[in-house]
């Protein structure tokens, strides 16, 4: 796939019905969970593995709960994928909501829109992952980081829902959870963060153990 190349499809958000009881709420999940994009989550998997083998950088940015996902998830990439001596190579990820006086002076000094395309200003390259994570698809600065990180020639990735927002013609790969639901939508973020480290920390570990035994067999 060529960069910004815009993977685009038309997702219909499940219409939500009303919650009145946990069991409402879960049913409501349920709906959802059966229309989840499993083939473009998987494709993003992909994507990541895929800087992690060539050293790639990848940020992960967003707001609210999104900053706090952002957050878990260079947590999962940057440490769960270095366990079992895996010493020699190591995920270059970054949550672009870290670091507070950061973050501050770049709102404060300029405007809280561009807190996530500055800092992707300095860091972002060709050839490096962008990951946006937005519940409405909406976030000014989400999109303003999207754009920036386009411009510096890397991949953009939303993770979004209802229909994707303005976020989405931006990526060139987009997870829109299909729901107008914004806690829903914020629990199969979740959901799909750790099916995203658990795919690329699987791909990482059976191509470790595919090196010791061509090595094992070598010697």
């Amino acid at each position: 796939m060529k960069p910004n190349t815009v993977i685009m499809t038309t997702q219909t958000p499940v219409a939500s019905t009303p919650i009145t009881s946990s069991a409402s709420y879960f049913e409501n999940h349920t709906r959802v969970l059966a229309g989840l994009p499993h083939s473009k989550v998987e494709q993003v998997a992909e994507k990541l593995y895929h800087a992690f083998e060539n050293s790639r950088g990848v940020y992960v940015f967003g707001n609210g709960g999104s900053a706090s996902l952002a957050s878990h998830l260079a947590c999962d990439l940057g440490k769960g994928t270095s366990m079992d001596g895996n010493t020699q190579k190591r995920f270059r990820v970054m949550s672009l909501t870290d670091n507070l006086p950061l973050l501050t002076a770049w709102a404060n000094d300029t405007s809280y829109d561009l807190v996530f395309a500055e800092q992707i200003r300095n860091f972002a390259q060709r050839g490096d992952i962008a990951l946006a994570i937005s519940g409405s698809g909406n976030s000014p600065n989400v999109l303003l980081g999207l754009q920036a990180a386009r411009e510096a020639g890397a991949f953009t990735i939303g993770l979004g829902g209802f229909q994707g927002g303005k976020m989405k013609p931006l990526c060139d790969l987009s997870v829109v959870i299909p729901s107008d639901n914004m806690q829903i939508i914020e629990d199969l973020h979740v959901s799909v963060s750790h099916a995203l480290f658990t795919l690329v920390r699987n791909r990482i570990q059976l191509h470790a153990a595919s090196v010791r035994t061509a090595a094992a067999s070598a010697g």
